[in-house]
């Protein structure tokens, strides 16, 4: 049911995004510069583009600007969460030489934490 819903907004996105390319097919001008700094400056760029092509691409830009970001704010919870992972592997190394044979820990402080599964 989910799936059928979620493929029912994906269509209704794609026909009102059709419908906002079809109603914004003029073209308009992009330049680099205004029209006074770039005749000062000698760079003189423009592309003609269609509205909706201009729009899309902002969004588009935005979107992948925004992952960025994220993925950079994030780094330090990636490298704690790699830190701690580490740490625990480690322990848990330690923990399995300090048991004998029998499962039960050599230690007497772990041998009160961990008692022996079955009894």
């Amino acid at each position: 049911m989910m799936k059928y819903l979620r493929y029912l907004l994906l269509a209704l996105v794609a026909i009102c995004l059709v419908t906002f390319a079809l109603a914004n097919r003029e073209v308009a001008a992009v330049r680099l510069l205004p029209d006074s700094l770039a005749s000062l400056t000698g760079l003189v760029m423009s592309v003609a583009l269609p509205v909706w092509v201009i729009l899309f691409a902002g969004l588009l830009i935005g979107l992948v600007l925004g992952f960025v970001w994220e993925w950079l704010r994030g780094h330090a919870h990636r490298v704690s969460a790699r830190v701690s992972k580490r740490n625990v592997t480690r322990l848990e190394r330690e923990m399995a030489v300090m048991q004998d044979a029998s499962g039960t820990p050599q230690d007497d402080i772990l041998a009160l934490i961990e008692k022996p599964k079955g009894r």
